[in-house]
């Protein structure tokens, strides 16, 4: 049962992140990196790192959705965070969204996602 409740939560958590995705994905990302690791590995990688408490508190919350042809986005709770991994050969490249890139947590979050690559 808690599995259930747990899914449905991700579920509707993901159907309420989309808009704000979707709209920072019609600009450009606020950084474009690129790993020679796998796709899943940097994805799990940068997952661990945004759920570090001692670096973002209580806000320390990550996900990953999968989409199409193995992509993958690795996402904060309210979306505020989120970067977009697409396989590229054998490595990843990696497109980060900040709704407000100067912000001192959003620059952690993206120092924190490259010491994944």
């Amino acid at each position: 049962m808690r599995i259930l409740i747990g899914a449905l939560s991700v579920a509707m958590l993901a159907g309420c992140v989309s808009p704000a995705m979707n709209d920072a994905r019609s600009k450009a990302p606020t950084r474009v990196l690129a790993s020679a690791k796998p796709t899943p590995l940097v994805a799990e990688c940068i997952k661990f790192s945004w759920q570090d408490e001692g670096v973002f508190g209580v806000d320390a919350s990550a996900y990953i959705n999968t989409g199409k042809s193995g992509e993958l986005t690795v996402y904060t709770r309210d979306a505020g965070s989120f970067a977009d991994l697409v396989p590229q050969g054998t490595g990843t490249a990696v497109s980060y969204y900040a709704k407000q890139p100067d912000d001192s947590a959003a620059m952690r979050r993206m120092a924190m996602l490259a010491t994944c690559l």
